[in-house]
């Protein structure tokens, strides 16, 4: 048996809150947070890295954008995480396939690239910072212009908020940062 409310459950509660509904409809009047933190968290799905990879290298990472979710595996293989991301907004800035991490920044700046910049006259280079849109690590990947890293907004995680990369909270960044050594294998699909 599942806690989860369907639509149908909440509407009725609402109507018979309201007095629309009588009998002794017993409904609950109160939804529980962890209710839709679980719904939240229901979306990922699962990957294997053997669907991905041939070995785990140095490291493995899968990034899910259906599901908004990264997964993690050490080069051993014991140690196995996932985490929430903000994904591409557009089908066009979603780049797909293979590539690594070549470079990480504790304290990244930021400069918008040249389409950011069409979009968003406006954007200017900006320097570490709680205002940096990078948060407080970064992770290059071998395609030019596209990172693993953190975001001071929140709300943007779960979320198809970015112009091509994969942004996750900041102490998710930190600790994955911390796991991931420079030529860890990465799959975006």
């Amino acid at each position: 048996m599942t806690n989860r409310m369907t639509r149908r459950d909440a509407l009725m509660s609402g109507l018979a809150m309201a007095g629309g509904l009588s009998g002794g409809l017993a409904m609950p009047s109160v939804l529980r947070a962890e209710e839709f933190t679980r719904r939240n968290a229901s979306s990922f799905a699962v990957q294997n890295w053997q669907d991905h990879f041939d070995d785990l290298g140095v490291a493995t990472i899968v990034s899910d954008t259906q599901s908004r979710a990264l997964h993690f595996w050490s080069g051993d293989g014991k140690d196995y995480r996932v985490y929430p991301t903000s994904v591409p907004i557009s089908e066009d800035l979603t780049k797909r396939g293979y590539t690594k991490i070549v470079r990480k920044k504790v304290g990244p700046d930021w400069t918008p690239t040249a389409s950011m910049m069409e979009r968003f006259p406006e954007y200017k280079y900006m320097p570490p910072g709680p205002d940096n849109p990078l948060g407080t690590h970064a992770m290059y990947l071998s395609w030019p212009a596209y990172l693993i890293h953190g975001t001071h907004d929140t709300r943007k995680i779960g979320r198809k908020s970015s112009d091509g990369c994969i942004g996750l909270y900041n102490a998710k960044i930190a600790e994955l940062f911390a796991l991931c050594p420079v030529g860890t294998q990465v799959r975006l699909i």
